[in-house]
């Protein structure tokens, strides 16, 4: 533990009680600061994540403020849209968000207060240099944190194409990595993508601190849940995907799968832009279901669901993210069939692990092979289960990422 008391000002997508995956991670890691005995300063959006709207009982206002014992919480309005299609309404969306986020910060805490430091998440990437103006007026040193590398995962699944609009985003993408002190990145791979586009003078930038997973609010619980019956589903062999249902996942490949293999059922739990589009394909397969969002206490019920989850992502992507669900399937005590790109960081969790089995992505017919494989033997499903939840409890806690996030602006 430090000896100084950090104040922190943190610029971040969602937090709590809006529980993206990012929402998830940022809200631990600002826990575990304020347990570690740091003061610290939210700013955030109102939550909307959802349903790509502001919540019920949260509308209504610009930003909202929230004193908390450990500091401040500001929640601004996210502009956000129902649809994650109109690339256009999001990045304007984006900026407007993240310059509200910016006048919010310059005060947050108190001004002129000087702060040890700020701690900017992206996506979306624009919150970089949210970050290097509060740091210009607030002080400290402005910490980075990558999520997923935009734009590359944009330009793979070719949701931006435009040449201007690329160029565009590939110097806000520099600009931001050389105006920050440290760039954290989840993985090897990901620090490696970011290293190749910067001069070798700002390679000394770049830190890999991994995502992690809280071991004690998702616990392995009994296959037969209370959501098995929800879903209409019984003592059936379910293989599911629990997550964002956008167009980098290949989730198609579940539809074919479950086209071939009739007597496993499959579940596509969450929202999503490609959801609707999935819903049409697989209409006519009784094996198939649709799972809305559930509240994030019930998340350890929701994954156990699940015999076999899956990790899908298309080509390409495997070295610009790290899906953070695959901490939490592991930590539900669930083997994962993963479909992406090999010697990345997700193969390499689950060859550690001995909690899984990966494939090449896009590769219909050697998912559907390695799901029948899986599904006809039970025991040693359970095995990779038992494995991966130890693994997690052993390379991924919550403290000791938090103590890496606070080394970096040691002095």
């Amino acid at each position: 533990m430090s000896s100084k008391k950090l104040r922190l000002v943190v610029l971040c997508p969602h937090f709590e009680p809006d529980m993206a995956p990012t929402g998830v991670v940022m809200t631990r890691i600002v826990h575990e600061l304020v347990n570690l005995g740091h003061e610290l300063h939210v700013v955030t959006s109102l939550p909307w994540y959802r349903k790509h709207q502001v919540e019920q009982g949260w509308s209504g206002a610009l930003w909202r403020v929230e004193k908390t014992q450990w500091g401040s919480i500001t929640r601004v309005q996210p502009f956000a849209g129902k649809t994650k299609l109109n690339l256009l309404r999001r990045a304007v969306g984006f900026v407007l968000f993240s310059a509200i986020v910016g006048l919010r910060s310059l005060v947050a805490g108190g001004f002129p207060r000087r702060v040890d430091g700020v701690l900017a998440m992206s996506p979306p990437l624009t919150l970089g240099l949210t970050g290097w103006l509060t740091k210009i007026f607030r002080g400290g040193k402005l910490v980075f944190n990558i999520q997923d590398i935009f734009p590359d995962a944009a330009i793979e699944t070719g949701a931006i194409s435009n040449q201007r609009i690329i160029r565009a985003a590939r110097w806000l993408e520099r600009v931001s990595y050389q105006k920050s002190d440290l760039v954290v990145l989840l993985s090897d791979d990901l620090a490696n993508n970011v290293q190749r586009k910067l001069d070798q003078r700002f390679h000394k930038r770049v830190r890999v601190i991994p995502n992690f997973v809280d071991t004690q609010a998702i616990t392995p619980m009994s296959r037969m849940t209370k959501y098995r019956t929800e879903l209409g589903v019984g003592d059936e062999m379910v293989v599911m995907y629990a997550g964002n249902v956008g167009f980098s996942q290949s989730l198609e490949m579940l539809i074919a799968s479950a086209r071939e293999l009739t007597q496993i059922v499959f579940v596509i739990n969450g929202e999503g832009a490609a959801r609707e589009s999935l819903k049409a394909a697989a209409h006519g397969l009784d094996n198939i279901r649709f799972g809305d969002y559930q509240d994030i206490s019930r998340l350890s019920e929701v994954l156990a669901t699940g015999d076999i989850h899956v990790v899908p992502l298309k080509r390409g992507l495997g070295s610009v993210s790290v899906p953070s669900k695959t901490y939490s399937v592991l930590a539900a005590g669930r083997p994962v069939c993963a479909a992406v790109d090999l010697d990345t960081e997700v193969p390499r969790i689950l060859a550690a692990a001995k909690a899984g089995v990966c494939v090449e992505p896009d590769d219909t017919v050697a998912f559907i092979s390695a799901l029948r494989s899986m599904t006809q033997d039970p025991k040693t499903l359970g095995e990779m289960g038992e494995r991966g939840r130890k693994w997690v409890e052993g390379h991924a806690s919550a403290g000791s990422v938090a103590q890496r996030y606070e080394a970096l602006y040691a002095p």
